[in-house]
C-alpha cells in the first residue's frame, strides 16, 4: 500500500527589512519559523491564550485562585511563579 502524505498548508507573513536581514543567514528558515511558533504556542498563558488580557469573568476566576496561590519570586532562578498556600502551612 502506498503511504498517504499529510496535507501541508502554506502560511505566509510579512517581514520588515530588519527582520528579513536577521533571518537571511538561517539555513532552513521554514524549520526555524515552525520551531519558534511551536515553542511560543507551548508557552502561551492558558487563561488569556496569548492576548495578555483577561476577560472580566477570567479575572474573577483568577482572583479566587490567587487568594490561595500567591505569586512569589523563586530564590534560585528569580522567576515569578504561583505558590500553593497549603505548601506554606506544611
Amino acid at each position: 500500500m502506498a503511504k498517504t502524505k499529510a496535507k501541508v498548508e502554506i502560511i505566509t507573513f510579512k517581514a520588515d527589512a530588519s527582520l528579513w536581514n536577521l533571518m537571511r543567514g538561517i539555513e532552513n528558515r521554514s524549520e526555524f519559523i515552525r520551531s519558534a511558533i511551536l515553542m511560543a504556542l507551548g508557552s502561551t498563558c492558558p487563561l488569556c491564550r496569548g492576548t495578555g488580557v483577561l476577560t472580566p469573568k477570567q479575572k474573577e476566576h483568577w482572583d479566587a485562585l490567587a487568594e490561595a496561590h500567591p505569586i512569589r519570586e523563586c530564590d534560585d532562578c528569580h522567576e515569578f511563579h504561583l505558590v500553593c498556600a497549603a505548601e506554606d502551612e506544611g
